[in-house]
């Protein structure tokens, strides 16, 4: 997974080590240095700030004490409890923090060989579409002799300051990490994918079964490694981190730790009885201040529970900032949820395994409507298909596809302050089986995302077999900036980059001929097909010829009347050829001819209606076989109009 990792700002952390160690000298690191530009856009506003090696601030430090937990973590003087959540959910999964701390026993302190210390660390965060491996010193900021920031509950522990100045070093400065956004982070920490989920908008709280739905993904999600969490949306200034009756926070960012379902009652009934809760753990990054409600650390509903149970629920009664609660409960009170899944490309594993496709991208502003890549979105029709095209199959009758939007952060350096992220999204057209070059009047439309400022948006969608185009856009036209867009299929999908708008001209083409006109043939759907044995079933499917070229549709199974929905696309040299079509019924050994027909398109630009009867073919081909065909031709000498 790190074979192709990158050095953040070119530093390589075991040359830099080997250097220090070589002449008996503490790292001080130059992209990153101990004044208050490294702390803040603007300006001190906490006072003074002394950084301090660990060793300035205890006798016997260590990146971890007693391994590593998400009781850890601790928020300090910064809004930034969105990273501490992540941290949290992090610190839950050995096989993910491992990624994010690599050679921990390597950089942790060991008091047999101090020599061995140099003062420098490493952490790598995936960072758009690749793992950087970020170098720090150690020294903090403090005041009074006490971390600013993000600190353990164990005076002596480390690694949560120094992961966080690692992801301070990236973003610029500490002060950037001040009201962010969890799900960035839950990505940074894994390469996955984060889906949003708006519990008021899905009304959870009211539909029963959307909600046990809605738990079984995110149980899903927690069994196979992915990271969640969750917050109640503050509407004003003064809600900010607000608490609420019940003891929750409003604007606040908690992580979720464990996703389960407890069985109620004691002994051999908890065990032949069948029912089940619902319950959800998470953490507070304060590290104090629960939940007081049902299922609270000391409430009396934990009687319905045996003592096995609680034990292997890990309840505890202290205000440590972790507490459960029942699903229902959860779906009433909070009101966002950020599922972030780790997404399995491997072939050796027991769980579904995903194909991705990666592709980099930019939205450019050009004068030529040509070459313009910054379109804006469907609202802006005349600029909309400018922007960058993508296009995709799907392979299986019908597959769910991933898809993942992620813009390059604008985050400005220290004296510019934050950047703002563009509003971006994306459209979903089904075209012609045959694409090949670029859209250039809308298709149909069988999704799209919603248009957010985030970093990131998703989609996760049902699409039937067929090729389809990916439209990326910002909102408004002209606006440009680097993207990454992620495609996950079933199986492979052929994602590529349209970026051809007609066939090429190549030295060939005085010898060979260059099309005249292009035509878009639509065949809608058959009806009263009839095969050689009239009782029989039929598994019909299309076959459209023209100039050589073949488009076949899918099979339609065990159907007279087949809704084909199917299109072609072809540049034609001869325009006054015809354009054939035939029909076949699938079968074991040999395939069955239902009948055949050929149409004639003229260059008018308008759109072309048939509904035509089928023909033998062959000596035959004067007879009329049962059945019709439907048809739209359009055809057109601008090559770039369809």
């Amino acid at each position: 997974m790190f074979s192709s990792v990158k050095a953040f700002e070119g530093q390589h952390y075991s040359s830099l080590k080997k250097r220090c160690l070589q002449r008996g000298m503490l790292f001080e690191d130059p992209c990153f240095p101990a004044i208050d530009e490294s702390l803040f856009y603007h300006g001190n506003r906490i006072g003074r700030v002394h950084w301090k090696r660990p060793q300035e601030l205890c006798d016997d430090p260590h990146l971890f004490v007693d391994g590593i937990s998400a009781h850890d973590l601790h928020q300090g003087q910064l809004g930034n409890c969105w990273f501490v959540a992540a941290c949290s959910s992090l610190a839950s999964r050995e096989s993910l923090w491992q990624k994010v701390i690599p050679d921990w026993k390597e950089q942790e302190w060991d008091p047999e060989k101090p020599e061995t210390y140099a003062g420098i660390f490493h952490f790598r965060f995936w960072r758009f579409g690749e793992w950087v491996d970020v170098v720090i010193d150690d020294r903090l900021p403090t005041v009074d002799n006490q971390l600013v920031y993000c600190h353990s509950n164990d005076s002596n522990e480390f690694w949560s300051a120094l992961v966080e100045k690692a992801y301070a070093k990236v973003y610029g400065c500490y002060e950037a990490l001040d009201g962010g956004n969890t799900a960035d982070a839950l990505v940074d920490f894994t390469g996955g994918v984060s889906e949003p989920v708006d519990l008021v908008e899905g009304q959870f709280a009211q539909d029963e079964v959307a909600r046990n739905q809605l738990f079984e993904r995110v149980l899903k999600v927690h069994n196979r490694d992915g990271l969640i969490s969750c917050s109640i949306r503050a509407t004003t200034v003064e809600d900010m981190e607000a608490r609420l009756d019940c003891g929750l926070v409003k604007g606040h960012a908690y992580a979720v730790t464990d996703v389960r379902k407890a069985r109620l009652g004691h002994g051999l009934l908890a065990f032949f009885k069948s029912e089940k809760l619902n319950m959800i753990r998470m953490r507070n990054p304060w590290g104090e201040k629960e939940w007081s409600g049902p299922w609270s650390d000391s409430s009396e509903e934990w009687n319905k529970v045996s003592k096995s149970e609680r034990e292997k629920l890990g309840v505890t009664v202290e205000d440590d900032g972790e507490f459960w609660m029942n699903f229902d409960d959860f779906c009433q009170y909070f009101t966002d949820l950020v599922l972030c899944r780790l997404i399995n490309t491997s072939y050796l594993s027991i769980h579904k395994t995903w194909e991705e496709e990666v592709m980099r991208g930019s939205w450019v502003k050009r004068d030529d409507a040509l070459r313009n890549r910054a379109g804006g979105c469907i609202n802006h029709k005349v600029t909309f298909l400018q922007n960058p095209q993508y296009v995709f199959d799907v392979k299986k009758v019908e597959d769910e596809v991933l898809i993942c939007l992620q813009q390059k952060e604008r985050c400005g350096r220290n004296k510019e302050g934050k950047g703002e992220n563009l509003a971006i999204g994306f459209d979903i057209h089904r075209v012609e089986l045959n694409r090949k070059y670029r859209m250039h009047s809308t298709q149909n439309k069988v999704g799209g995302s919603i248009y957010i400022n985030s970093r990131c948006v998703f989609l996760r969608k049902e699409l039937k077999e067929g090729r389809y185009i990916i439209i990326p856009t910002t909102f408004d036209p002209g606006q440009q900036g680097e993207f990454l867009l992620r495609v996950f299929t079933d199986v492979p999908s052929d994602c590529k980059e349209l970026t051809l708008d007609e066939p090429p001209q190549t030295c060939w083409t005085g010898m060979c001929g260059y099309p005249q006109v292009v035509t878009q043939v639509h065949v809608l759907g058959a009806e009263g097909l009839q095969g050689p044995d009239s009782n029989g079933a039929l598994n019909p499917y299309v076959v459209i010829t023209c100039e050589g070229e073949k488009v076949r549709s899918p099979v339609h199974k065990d159907t007279r009347c087949p809704d084909f929905d199917v299109k072609g696309l072809f540049y034609r040299k001869k325009p006054k050829d015809g354009i054939h079509i035939e029909i076949f019924s699938k079968n074991v050994i040999v395939d069955s001819f239902l009948g055949q027909m050929t149409l004639t398109s003229d260059p008018s630009g308008r759109q072309e209606h048939h509904t035509v009867h089928l023909r033998d073919r062959g000596s035959r081909q004067g007879n009329d076989l049962p059945g019709t065909l439907t048809v739209r031709l359009i055809t057109c000498n601008e090559l770039t109009s369809i």
